[in-house]
């Protein structure tokens, strides 16, 4: 039972760190990015190929940059010529773009599943209530308090994190008072993208890399939002524990509903609270 609270904290872990991105993006420029799951599965992707050959740090940096840099073409793109249209037109170029990079991975790697290894570093497992448990997954329980706890204390405390709220709030007071909200938002979209690129990473030594694996994760990842309070992350925080809780003992006790579960409890939440656990805004 132990072990699987364990396992929840680890799945919740990585669902934070994906909807980091989506809380990021959806914060300062409002908008519901269907292609954040396709950056995922990218991310995934190319720390793979970077991690044969530099091993698995290079590629989790590789990964966050090359997403860093995708997510600031996609804002010049696609968020910033599309700002002033209905936001359905945003929705479906996104989606769109998630078809073709799913379409560009099985053209450079094909169809067929890959892994690969946990860093030396965290090889091996400890015990844990009695039960021998991956290092690994306790280190991903950690890298995701370690960003938490940045995140936090970049929009509170650093300057840019500052005029990320400003923004957020209002982007026309913030841009009439000098500063440059195009550029804020093309920093905070890279952000997101490499927060996708690095949750891609972290999943790859334990769950298989597939051209799929973006759809999969995608609409947990948005369940994760919708249920803590779209823009807020110690609202995603919690959501994303709870899901990974979910999820976790529900495959083990109630296998046939664990699917379930995550839409039921987003139903409940919508009805008792539309705002989401901590969300402000509708």
């Amino acid at each position: 039972m132990l072990v699987q609270l364990l396992n929840g904290a680890v799945y919740g872990s990585l669902l934070f760190v994906l909807a980091s991105g989506l809380v990021l993006i959806y914060g300062l420029r409002r908008v519901v990015n269907f292609a954040h799951g396709s950056l995922y599965m990218l991310g995934a992707y190319i720390g793979y190929s970077i991690s044969l050959e530099l091993g698995f740090w290079s590629g989790m940096i590789g990964a966050a940059i090359c997403l860093a840099i995708i997510g600031v073409a996609m804002d010049a793109t696609i968020f910033r010529t599309l700002a002033e249209k209905d936001p359905l037109a945003t929705v479906l170029v996104t989606f769109g773009v998630l078809l073709v990079l799913e379409d560009v991975v099985q053209t450079i790697w094909g169809k067929q599943n890959y892994s690969f290894d946990a860093p030396l570093l965290l090889d091996g497992s400890v015990e844990v209530f009695g039960s021998p448990f991956p290092v690994y997954r306790l280190a991903i329980i950690a890298i995701s308090a370690i960003i938490a706890a940045s995140l936090a204390a970049w929009l509170r405390y650093g300057k840019v994190g500052l005029l990320v709220r400003a923004a957020s709030e209002d982007p026309l007071v913030t841009a009439i008072q000098g500063v440059n909200t195009d550029f804020l938002s093309a920093a905070v979209v890279a952000l997101g993208a490499a927060f996708a690129g690095v949750s891609g990473v972290l999943a790859g030594p334990f769950l298989s890399l597939s051209p799929v694996m973006g759809g999969d994760i995608l609409v947990t990842s948005f369940v994760v939002v919708v249920i803590g309070g779209l823009g807020s992350f110690s609202g995603a925080f919690i959501a994303a524990m709870i899901l990974g809780q979910i999820q976790s003992l529900g495959a083990v006790y109630l296998p046939d509903l664990a699917e379930l579960f995550p839409f039921l409890l987003m139903i409940g939440v919508l009805i008792w609270k539309p705002t989401g656990i901590a969300g402000s805004r509708t």
